[in-house]
């Protein structure tokens, strides 16, 4: 569901501008200059209304949390919450997951988190999916040797798929879980994540971690890795 715009946006950005990076280009190779006391530097792809965000770097003063969300008025909030927890190791920038080569040097970043991504059920869509092979090849100039992916979503279809692009992009998955919060709430939940599992809809989870490439590498095939489960037209939560 598309977000409402917000008529009062611009000056509630203006209220948060020192948790918002605009010109995340110049930080570039230096992005541990804000935080100089991080002992890692994590990313998170698509952070929403940022309770997961604000929660995680809450829990984990050690660590520089870096939020990219393209939609500005979700941001907002994140933002807001951010500044409401007095927090100084999350910062957020307005970007499109696409650009991260261009946001972070090779090797800078430790740790990605993937949190309910939109599945793109429609097979002329996969391409789309950030855990399509494309986007895991770009992570993995981002990441550190050792780097990870904490991937989770509620769509079973797109995680079958996503575990056959880790290992065709060279990555070692662990902590495969298809019912995350079976035995009850684990670890910090996105606002999608806690609407979903007080419904109790199954969290899958897994952890990716940078591997060898297979050679030769060859990128996969898009259309035989999808799933029994999708079809044209068919439509996934979030």
């Amino acid at each position: 569901m598309r977000m409402r715009r917000k008529k009062n946006l611009l000056p509630r950005l203006e209220a948060c501008g020192a948790y918002r990076i605009l010109q995340p280009e110049t930080l570039r190779g230096r992005w541990r200059s804000l935080y100089p006391q991080a002992e890692q530097l994590w990313v998170e792809i698509g952070c929403g209304k940022g309770s997961f965000t604000v929660e995680t770097a809450r829990q984990n003063p050690h660590a520089l949390l870096i939020a990219i969300e393209r939609v500005a008025d979700a941001m907002v909030m994140a933002m807001e919450k951010a500044k409401a927890a007095g927090l100084h190791n999350v910062f957020f920038l307005c970007a499109d997951a696409s650009t991260l080569t261009d946001i972070f040097a090779p090797g800078e970043a430790d740790r990605i988190f993937l949190n309910f991504s939109d599945p793109w059920p429609s097979k002329r869509h996969c391409r789309r999916r950030l855990t399509h092979a494309s986007f895991l090849l770009a992570y993995r100039q981002v990441l550190g040797e050792g780097g990870e992916i904490h991937f989770k979503t509620d769509n079973r279809p797109l995680f079958d798929y996503s575990m056959t692009q880790f290992p065709a992009a060279g990555y070692a998955v662990s902590e495969v879980n298809y019912d995350l919060h079976a035995q009850g709430v684990w670890g910090v939940m996105t606002d999608y994540e806690a609407k979903f599992a007080a419904e109790g809809v199954p969290i899958n989870r897994c952890v990716a971690t940078v591997g060898a490439l297979p050679e030769p590498f060859v990128m996969p095939e898009d259309m035989s890795l999808i799933p029994f489960g999708y079809a044209e037209g068919t439509k996934y939560g979030r």
